[in-house]
C-alpha cells in the first residue's frame, strides 16, 4: 500500500505552471511529530509515516510512489511592490490525495531545498518557524478557521544559516490547494490569457465546482473568492489574529489561511497592533486586514479582466460589481461574530455601537482581547461574574458604565443565562497561541532539544473553547518580562 494514495491534477497542467524537480535530500532526518489525528482524517497510516521509510519521505530523502514533485510558479505584491516571479522557493508539492471526506488536498514539503524560484535562497527552513506554523495552523483549525494544516515535522540534521546557525527542519503542509492570487498574477504579468483561462477553469473545478454551470463562471468565481476571503478575515479578527504578511502570494483562492511567518495574536486590544519585524509602516496591522484583503482581491480581479468580458470597460464594471460583495460579506460575518461574543443571540438595533463601545473601552484600559470576551460569558450568567471582567480594565469604571447598557440589552432577549453563556464560550476561545508561549516552546526545542513544551502547548490548543483544569496557565497573558514585541519570517 503506498504511503500516499496520490491522484494528481496540478501536475497535468502545462509546463509553464511549474518546475518539476525532487526535494533535496538531507543529512540525518529525525521525526519531530506526526499529526495522527490529521493523518486519520486523510486516510493515511500515521505509524507508517512515523517509520523509517515514512520519515525519509517527509524529509525529502525519498520520493514516494505516485508522487510528481514540483515547485509551483506564482508572482505577487509584497508590501505593495510587485514581483513578477516568486514561486515555491523552498517548497515542493509532492502531489494530491482525495481524503475519505471526498475533498482533494495538496501534500507539500516546506523547507525541502532550492528550486528554480529560490532567488538565491537556500530553500531550507529552520526548526523554529516550522514549529510556529505547526502550532498556529493547528490552533486555527481547532478554532474552526479555514487553514492549511501541518501533517508532520522532521529535523534535517543540517544547520540553516540566518543571523546565526539554526537547526534545519521540513514541514509537511496540507492544503485545499496552493493556488493564490499570485498564481493568477504570474500569468497576467506575461499577458498569457490562455494560461489564465486554464488556471481559472482549474480553480473553479477544484474549489467551486458548482459554478461550472453558471451563466458566467469566471464572474461567479471571482465573487465566490471575494466572499470566502471576506469571511476568513472576519474570523481572524474575531480571535485577535494578525497574519503579518498578507501579500498577494499569501492570499489563497480556496479561502484558507496560509503562511504562518510573522503571525501573532493580540494580547491587550489595540487595533494598531503590529508584530511583524518587516512591517515597518504597519501595512498589515490588525485593523488594516480587511482593507488589505480587499486590495489583494482587487489585484485578482485585474488578472481576470480578459476572461470577464471581451472589452475592457464592461469587464471592469463586472469586476467592480463582484468586488462590491466584500463589504457586506465581511460586515455580515464580523457583526454576527461580535453579537455571538456579546451573547446577543438575536440582532437588535444598536448592537454594533454597543460592541464598538466595548472595544474602545478595552483599548483605553489595556484590556486583554481574549480574556475579556471569555470572561463576559461568566458575567452574562449574573453580576457575580463582573469582578473577573472588571479586573481586566485599568479603569474599572469603564466596565461598569458599559455593563449596565449591556445588561439592559440582554434583558430584551428571553434566552436562559446558562444557554447564553454556553453560546458565548463557543464563540470566544479560552486558549489561543499566545506569543510568549509559542516562543517558549520554540526556544525549548531549538536551544535544549526539549519538545515537551511544544507537545503540551499543542494539547492545550486542541480544545480551545473548553476550560480544562490544569491548563489555566495557557490562558494567561504574558507578564511584562514575557511580552513578545516582534515576530519574524523564517526566510
Amino acid at each position: 500500500m503506498p504511503l500516499f494514495p496520490f491522484d494528481n491534477t496540478y501536475a497535468r497542467l502545462p509546463d509553464r505552471f511549474h518546475a518539476r524537480l525532487p526535494p533535496t535530500p538531507v543529512a540525518a532526518p529525525r521525526l519531530v511529530r506526526v499529526n495522527a489525528a490529521l493523518a486519520a482524517a486523510l486516510g493515511l497510516d500515521a505509524e507508517a509515516l512515523a517509520g523509517e521509510a515514512g520519515v525519509a519521505v517527509l524529509a525529502g530523502n525519498a520520493v514516494p510512489e505516485g508522487a510528481e514533485p514540483l515547485a509551483q510558479a506564482y508572482a505577487g505584491h509584497q508590501f505593495g511592490g510587485f514581483s513578477p516571479q516568486l514561486g515555491d522557493g523552498r517548497a515542493i508539492l509532492l502531489g494530491e490525495i482525495v481524503a475519505p471526506d471526498g475533498k482533494r488536498r495538496d501534500i507539500q514539503l516546506k523547507g525541502s531545498g532550492p528550486t528554480p524560484y529560490s532567488r538565491r535562497g537556500d530553500g531550507r527552513a529552520a526548526l523554529g518557524p516550522v514549529l510556529r506554523e505547526y502550532i498556529v495552523s493547528e490552533a486555527m483549525h481547532a478554532m474552526g478557521i479555514p487553514t492549511t494544516r501541518s501533517l508532520a515535522a522532521v529535523t534535517t540534521g543540517e544547520p540553516v544559516y540566518r543571523e546565526t546557525p539554526l537547526p534545519g527542519a521540513v514541514l509537511t503542509r496540507v492544503a485545499a490547494s496552493h493556488l493564490r492570487v499570485g498564481t493568477f498574477q504570474f500569468f497576467a504579468a506575461r499577458q498569457d490569457v490562455e494560461a489564465l483561462r486554464i488556471l481559472a477553469d482549474y480553480a473553479i473545478a477544484r474549489h467551486y465546482p458548482a459554478l461550472r454551470d453558471a451563466p458566467e463562471p469566471c464572474r461567479a468565481f471571482l465573487g465566490a473568492v471575494v466572499e470566502a476571503q471576506a469571511r476568513l478575515v472576519a474570523q481572524w479578527m474575531l480571535v485577535g489574529f494578525i497574519h503579518g504578511v498578507m501579500n498577494t502570494d499569501n492570499c489563497t483562492i480556496s479561502g484558507e489561511t496560509i503562511d504562518y511567518g510573522p503571525c501573532a495574536f493580540m494580547d491587550a486590544y489595540d487595533p494598531a497592533t503590529v508584530f511583524s519585524s518587516i512591517d515597518y509602516q504597519g501595512r498589515y496591522a490588525y485593523a488594516n486586514q480587511p482593507g488589505i484583503v480587499h486590495w489583494n482581491l482587487t489585484r485578482l480581479a485585474e488578472t481576470l479582466l480578459p476572461l470577464l468580458a471581451a472589452e475592457s470597460e464592461p469587464a471592469i464594471e463586472i469586476a467592480k460589481a463582484e468586488l462590491a460583495r466584500f463589504a457586506p460579506a465581511f460586515e455580515g460575518a464580523w457583526h454576527a461574530g461580535l453579537r455571538r461574543k456579546l451573547g446577543l443571540l438575536e440582532a437588535g438595533e444598536g448592537d454594533l455601537a454597543l460592541a464598538q463601545d466595548l472595544l474602545e473601552r478595552m483599548q483605553a484600559s489595556g484590556a486583554d482581547f481574549t480574556l475579556t470576551f471569555r470572561a463576559l460569558a461568566g458575567a452574562a450568567e449574573g453580576p457575580a461574574g463582573d469582578a473577573a471582567v472588571q479586573a481586566l480594565f485599568r479603569d474599572p469604571a469603564a466596565w461598569d458604565g458599559w455593563a449596565a447598557r449591556w445588561r439592559a440589552r440582554l434583558a430584551q432577549d428571553a434566552t436562559a443565562p446558562a444557554t447564553r453563556a454556553a453560546a458565548m464560550r463557543a464563540a470566544s476561545p479560552a486558549i489561543i497561541p499566545r506569543n510568549h508561549q509559542v516562543e517558549a516552546a520554540i526556544a525549548a526545542a531549538v536551544e535544549r532539544e526539549d519538545l515537551g513544551p511544544f507537545e503540551a502547548l499543542l494539547d492545550a490548543l486542541a480544545r480551545p473553547f473548553e476550560d480544562r483544569p490544569g491548563l489555566e496557565r495557557y490562558a494567561l497573558p504574558p507578564r511584562a518580562e514575557e511580552r513578545v514585541l516582534q515576530t519574524f519570517c523564517g526566510t
